[in-house]
C-alpha cells in the first residue's frame, strides 16, 4: 500500500515537472518572439525616421532655393536701367582689351557712375555661394566707399566661366548650374551690402549671368579666372 502511494506521488511529481518544463519552454519562445517583433518594429521605425529626415533636408534645400530666387526677382523688380546695362557693356569691352589680368578688386569710372569688379576667388570658395571672411571684409570696405557719396542705384551682377558644375555635392546645391551659382553669389553680395547701415534693399538690383557675359574668351585658365567675378555698378545720384 505504501509502495503504491509512493509510486503515485513520484509519477505526479514527474508530471508536474514535465508540465513546468513545457510551460517554461513556451514562455521563453513567446518572449523571444515578442523581442524579435519589437526589434523589427524599432528597426522599421528608425528607417522611416531616416527617410523622413532625408525628405525634410531635401525639402528645406528646395525651399531655400525658392526663397533665394524670390529674393533675386524682388530685387530685380526694384528697377533695371537699360542705360546702366549699356555702360557696363561698354566697360566690359574696355576691360577685354586690357593687356593684364584684373586685380582682386578694381574700380573703373564710367559715365554716370563707377563699377567695382571683384574676383570670385576673393569672395567665395570654389563651387560655393557663401562669403568668406576676406570677401566680407572687402565688401564692407566697398560699402563704406559707396556710402561716402550720394548714389542712385546699386547693380550687383554675378558671372562664372564656362566650366560646367560636375561635383555631385555642388550640383545638389546648384542643380540649375552656373546660372544659379552666379545669381546666388550676387544675392550673397547684395545681402551683405543690405546689412550695412545706410544701404537699403530697394537700392539694390541683383542679376546673375552665368557664363553668358565673359570679359575674355574662356580658352585659358587666366581668362576663366577673369570671367569669374562679381560686378557692382553704382549709379551717380540723379541718373
Amino acid at each position: 500500500m505504501i509502495e503504491r502511494r509512493t509510486l503515485h506521488t513520484t509519477l505526479r511529481r514527474l508530471a508536474l515537472v514535465g508540465a513546468a518544463s513545457v510551460l517554461a519552454s513556451c514562455v521563453t519562445q513567446d518572449a523571444y518572439d515578442r523581442a524579435t517583433d519589437l526589434a523589427k518594429f524599432e528597426q522599421d521605425k528608425s528607417r522611416q525616421m531616416e527617410l523622413e529626415n532625408q525628405r525634410l533636408i531635401e525639402e528645406n534645400a528646395a525651399l531655400n532655393a525658392q526663397v533665394q530666387d524670390a529674393y533675386t526677382r524682388g530685387l530685380q523688380e526694384a528697377g533695371y536701367d537699360k542705360e546702366a546695362q549699356a555702360r557696363i557693356d561698354e566697360l566690359q569691352a574696355r576691360i577685354a582689351e586690357l593687356d593684364r589680368p584684373l586685380k582682386d578688386v578694381e574700380t573703373f569710372r564710367v559715365e554716370g557712375g563707377y563699377v567695382t569688379m571683384i574676383q570670385d576667388s576673393l569672395l567665395f570658395a570654389s563651387g560655393s555661394a557663401d562669403l568668406g571672411a576676406d570677401g566680407k571684409k572687402a565688401l564692407q570696405g566697398i560699402a563704406a566707399s559707396i556710402l561716402s557719396n550720394p548714389y542712385d542705384k546699386i547693380y550687383v551682377r554675378g558671372h562664372t566661366d564656362t566650366d560646367p558644375i560636375k561635383k555631385p555635392a555642388t550640383l545638389k546645391k546648384f542643380p540649375m548650374g552656373n546660372l544659379q551659382l552666379s545669381s546666388q553669389r550676387a544675392v550673397a553680395v547684395a545681402h551683405l551690402l543690405d546689412q550695412q547701415k545706410g544701404i537699403k534693399s530697394s537700392d539694390l538690383v541683383v542679376m546673375g549671368f552665368g557664363p553668358h557675359m565673359p570679359l575674355k574668351p574662356n580658352d585659358s585658365a587666366a581668362n576663366k579666372k577673369m570671367n569669374r567675378r562679381v560686378e557692382i555698378f553704382v549709379a551717380d545720384a540723379g541718373n
